[in-house]
């Protein structure tokens, strides 16, 4: 049973990344993201996630450059975004996020979302920056199965992540369970389906029973079904309270009836019908 924030899950080569982390979508660059990040590390996180077209990896930056956290203990993810999908371009991308993180490496970076025609090249400059050691971890974000198997049909290095919209509407269990024979570790993105959760009556009452508010019970339950979670608030004690999870677990029981909350609904575009 994960116990602590700082637990970490064990990626195929060996990378350990925190089960838990902070998203960073759509908080301002700025003092709004510094803020964000500078709660969050305050608090015992260690995972911060950040993407190109969020525009904010400056703050980002200087949060982790101004928290008394030696860098070899954060976990910092960034993305590349479709438009600079390619092989050269995809590199550029990765050195001007570097430039505006002002790290040395990344720990984690993910093609945003599966390009067709480009994501293959993109791959194989994800391939060379991990080979060159300028990012501890690569992955995707947004594949479907039938993109990770396309992908694996010519990848030298397997995908470590798989990040992806995850909640009880959107349970994923196909690709849950393909990402998880294929040692790919899943992450959710928007677990909390924007808040649209927070009123659902069995998760309620489930909340309830364990004297718990009904984020950190579906928080929970991304946990206990091994997908790594990263929740996005900017407000310092949504941030501490998201993290309030490591000290019950939900029941068998319990874990089956928020699974049965699944509809294949997403708050998020269809990465098959993504306006790329």
């Amino acid at each position: 049973m994960l116990t602590s924030l700082q637990e970490t899950t064990t990626l195929h080569n060996g990378v350990k990344m925190p089960w838990f982390g902070l998203g960073v979508y759509k908080a301002d660059n700025g003092e709004e993201v510094i803020d964000a990040v500078t709660s969050a590390i305050r608090a015992g996180y260690r995972s911060i996630d950040t993407a190109a077209v969020y525009q904010n990896e400056e703050g980002v930056g200087q949060a982790v450059k101004a928290a008394e956290i030696a860098r070899e203990e954060l976990f910092i993810t960034s993305k590349v975004w479709n438009t600079d999908q390619g092989y050269e371009t995809t590199l550029q991308a990765f050195d001007l996020s570097l430039d505006k993180l002002g790290l040395d490496y990344l720990d984690l970076y993910l093609i945003h979302w599966p390009v067709a025609g480009k994501y293959k090249e993109t791959w194989k400059a994800l391939e060379k920056l991990y080979k060159d050691g300028r990012v501890k971890a690569i992955g995707v974000s947004n594949f479907h199965v039938h993109h990770l198997e396309d992908l694996l049909k010519d990848a030298e290095i397997k995908p470590m992540v798989n990040q992806v919209e995850y909640h009880p509407h959107l349970a994923q269990q196909e690709l849950l369970a393909f990402c998880k024979n294929a040692g790919i570790q899943l992450e959710a993105w928007s677990p909390l389906k924007r808040g649209e959760l927070l009123t659902e009556d069995k998760i309620l009452k489930i909340a309830a029973k364990y004297n718990k508010s009904a984020a950190q019970v579906i928080l929970r339950w991304d946990l206990q079904n091994e997908v790594v979670t990263i929740p996005k608030s900017v407000k310092e004690q949504r941030i501490i309270d998201n993290a309030a999870i490591f000290d019950f677990s939900l029941s068998t029981k319990d874990m089956e009836v928020i699974s049965s909350l699944n509809k294949n609904e997403r708050v998020g575009p269809d990465p098959d019908h993504f306006n790329f």
